[in-house]
């Protein structure tokens, strides 16, 4: 079933905000990077990626739909704060920003009667759900070590060890 006008225009707002959101883990990634703090930067570079696959499923669901998937206009991601814990509050805002698209596209695809988005998005809606768990974990946690040395260098660490996995995931 063929998306109509005003859906497909909402899903192809979604693939500019997850490729968005792919820029704004990247440069995150360069502030943590220009820190000494690779770890956290891997982290950060591999969320990057993960956006990327997300916007990719759009595309792909948009695609499968006959219609025409397009990426809008992209900003270059502006970063607020320079501290680490500055940096991952910006990653869970952006989290949160995504979270609240995602929930508004399934609220239009519920009153167009679009029963056929439904898997989708509610896939996307759990994986919200972990993401900001994470990042907000994340910010806990940094909040805790209050740019605390040793602290920063562990958590730099631990982040780093993430498994790696591609865009094509």
């Amino acid at each position: 079933m063929k998306l109509n006008e005003k859906l497909e225009a909402a899903f192809n707002d979604q693939i500019t905000l997850e490729f968005e959101a792919s820029l704004v883990y990247r440069q995150l990634a360069i502030e943590l990077e220009l820190k000494d703090l690779p770890g956290m930067a891997a982290w950060l570079r591999h969320q990057a990626d993960e956006e990327i696959v997300h916007a990719n499923k759009f595309i792909d669901h948009v695609a499968d739909r006959d219609n025409h998937p397009l990426i809008g206009a992209l900003n270059a991601p502006k970063v607020v704060g320079t501290s680490v814990l500055e940096i991952f509050q910006a990653a869970y805002a952006h989290e949160q920003r995504v979270s609240e698209a995602i929930r508004e596209l399934y609220r239009l695809a519920e009153s167009q009667g679009d029963l056929d988005s439904r898997p989708l998005l509610n896939w996307f809606l759990e994986e919200q759900i972990e993401e900001e768990a994470t990042v907000s974990e994340i910010v806990g946690r940094v909040e805790l070590i209050n740019e605390d040395g040793p602290g920063l260098l562990r958590l730099d660490e631990e982040l780093g060890a993430r498994p790696t996995r591609t865009t094509e995931a």
